[in-house]
C-alpha cells in the first residue's frame, strides 16, 4: 500500500469514529505510527486530506454499489441490502461527522475549489431501469425524477435539523421516506417484495 493510501485510510477510520473536527494532523500521524512531516508531503492541510478521504469513500461506495447490483436476484433485494449496509455504517459514525461536513462544505470546499466527492447515489438510473423491465417498477414513472429524488432522499436520512438522532432512529427515517417512496414507484409485485424485506429492515 502506498503511503497515500495508507494517510487516507487511517485519517477515515479517524473521522468515522470522532468527526473531523476532533482529529488532528498529530492525531492521524500517531495513529498510523509515521511523522506529520510525512503527511505533509503529501496533504498540504487537512483540507485538502479531507478532500481526499471523501474521494476514496466515493470508490468504495460505487464498488459496492456495482457488486450488490450485479450480485441481487432483483432490485428490491439490492435496494434493501445497500440500506441495510447503509445503516450499519451509520450507526458506528460519529453524528459529527456529518455536521462537520456541512461546514467543510459551505466554509472550505466552495470558497477555496477545493474538489471532494461524496458517496455517489447518482448514477441509480440504471438500478431503476431495470426495475421497470423486471417488472418491479411501475413503468410510467420518470427516472430521471426518481433517481434525483432518491439520490436526496437518502442524503436527507443523515439530516440532524430535519430528523433529530434523539428523536428517530435512521431505521424509522428511512422505513418512513425511503420504503414509502418506493411503493408509491413499484408495481403489485414490486410491493409484495418491499413488504417481505420490510420486516427484517
Amino acid at each position: 500500500m502506498d503511503y497515500r493510501t495508507k494517510i487516507l485510510e487511517g485519517a477515515a477510520e479517524l473521522f468515522h469514529k470522532y468527526g473531523i473536527r476532533p482529529v488532528t494532523m498529530d492525531m492521524i500521524a500517531s495513529h498510523l505510527g509515521i511523522s506529520k512531516r510525512t503527511i505533509y508531503e503529501i496533504f498540504s492541510d487537512k483540507n485538502e486530506l479531507l478532500a481526499g478521504v471523501l474521494s476514496l469513500m466515493a470508490d468504495k461506495q460505487k464498488k459496492l454499489i456495482e457488486k450488490i447490483l450485479s450480485e441481487s436476484e432483483n432490485i428490491i433485494a439490492a435496494i434493501f441490502k445497500l440500506m441495510e449496509i447503509h445503516i450499519e455504517h451509520i450507526q458506528s459514525m460519529s453524528p459529527g461527522f456529518f455536521e462537520d461536513m456541512k461546514k467543510f462544505h459551505q466554509e472550505v470546499a466552495g470558497t477555496r475549489g477545493i474538489k471532494c466527492e461524496m458517496p455517489d447515489y447518482r448514477n441509480n438510473r440504471q438500478a431503476i431501469e431495470r426495475g421497470v423491465r423486471e417488472k418491479l417498477f411501475r413503468k410510467d414513472i420518470n427516472v430521471d425524477i426518481v433517481n434525483r429524488t432518491l439520490y436526496n432522499m437518502m442524503f436527507s436520512v443523515m439530516n440532524n435539523e430535519l430528523y433529530p438522532f434523539e428523536m428517530f432512529t435512521r431505521r424509522e427515517v428511512l422505513k418512513n421516506t425511503i420504503v414509502i417512496y418506493l411503493k408509491g414507484i413499484s408495481t403489485p409485485e414490486g410491493v409484495e417484495l418491499i413488504n417481505k424485506f420490510e420486516k427484517n429492515l
